[in-house]
């Protein structure tokens, strides 16, 4: 698909995403209403505010109250506009982020990844978790500004810019779905005509290969990081003092892909189940790697480097599920409570996604090296 027929539905879905996360922003004066309270019940209506509050335009409470940050310094009026100047900026710029970061992956997934007869549901999938990973960008662009707002941007700076990227995770997770299914229809219709795009000729052991390597950098994040005494080495680690003091958070963030340690005396099942969730997050990269260069027009760097980010974020999510599902259910704990985790751990997903597809492309070429090129 050429990136002409490819514009048009990346414009439009990164317009209804960027919609839908103003719409449910815009709605959390609703769940203030003492009606709200009564239907959905405590518990409920404070997750949703927690899920609405970092793409909502009212202003932070200690900013309405006239007071600065955590140090509950007394702002005049002229402080407090300043303030909230600040805050509304850094909203503009994240949803101005959001859309951007969403149209130019999906730009690049639609066309080497056009949602044509036996890729619709690998371009869907594909586009969902991009538009998650998009949210996540758009939070860490947008952070300094949510930082500053607060009043207080030169202390601890890195544990806060860990702090506002994380939050407000889940909401995009649950919108993306209905921008992806949007962009997939529209990219559909704009395919009509067309000639349908070639698959590029892939042996079978190569994208195999390719897929274990891929999925190895996967593990390094899974398996050796994210144990618990090398995330406590990576979490004491800090410079001497200014701004990049305390990044512990920072890199766990971008790093850090699950959490494990030993087994617990009596608690071996619920050890194996956890790590159930990890083995599903690695089979769900490895799977999607090994179909990725057979589904793609053309095996280039940037469109593997999209797909493996893409890989990475559906496995997590996967993983999750299967988390809530097995593990943390029970009778006093609501659909919304359980969901809460939903969305940890995508910024290390882009981070780790995008080395894996990098590896996996350089696997790839390498095997493929002295065989007859594919077709394009």
């Amino acid at each position: 698909m050429t990136y002409r027929r490819a514009a048009i539905p990346a414009l439009i879905g990164g317009l209804l995403l960027a919609a839908l996360l103003w719409w449910a922003g815009s709605s959390a004066d609703a769940l203030r209403l003492p009606g709200s309270v009564g239907t959905l019940g405590p518990d409920a209506v404070a997750e949703l505010q927690r899920w609405v509050a970092p793409w909502a335009y009212d202003p932070p409470s200690f900013l309405d109250a006239g007071v600065q940050g955590h140090g509950y310094v007394l702002l005049g009026d002229d402080g407090r506009d300043r303030y909230n100047g600040i805050y509304t900026a850094g909203l503009q710029i994240r949803y101005g982020a959001v859309f951007a970061a969403f149209v130019l992956g999906a730009l690049l997934l639609i066309r080497r990844l056009p949602p044509v007869r036996g890729r619709t549901t690998a371009a869907f999938l594909a586009l969902w978790a991009w538009g998650a990973a998009a949210g996540t960008l758009a939070a860490a662009v947008s952070a300094p500004w949510f930082i500053a707002a607060a009043g207080h941007g030169s202390h601890r700076f890195l544990p806060q810019l860990a702090s506002v990227t994380a939050a407000g995770r889940q909401l995009p997770v649950a919108v993306s779905l209905v921008a992806a299914g949007a962009t997939v229809l529209v990219a559909r219709i704009a395919a009509e005509g067309a000639s349908t795009p070639p698959r590029t000729e892939v042996p079978a052991r190569a994208a195999r290969l390719a897929a274990t390597a891929g999925t190895a950098v996967i593990a390094l994040s899974v398996v050796v990081l994210s144990y618990q005494p090398v995330a406590a080495a990576l979490q004491a680690y800090s410079p001497d003092g200014g701004l990049l003091a305390e990044p512990g958070d920072l890199l766990r963030q971008w790093l850090l892909l699950g959490a494990w340690d030993a087994p617990a005396a009596g608690a071996v099942v619920d050890w194996l189940l956890h790590r159930a969730s990890d083995v599903l997050l690695l089979a769900v990269v490895w799977w999607a790697l090994s179909r990725l260069p057979g589904l793609l027009t053309r095996v280039t760097l940037p469109a593997m480097a999209a797909g493996a980010v893409g890989a990475t974020v559906l496995g997590l999510l996967a993983s999750q599920l299967l988390r809530i599902a097995v593990v943390q259910t029970g009778p006093q704990q609501g659909l919304l409570y359980s969901s809460a985790a939903i969305g940890n751990g995508i910024p290390a997903a882009l981070t780790c996604g995008l080395l894996a597809g990098v590896v996996a492309t350089a696997v790839l070429r390498l095997s493929l090296r002295g065989a007859p090129e594919p077709a394009a």
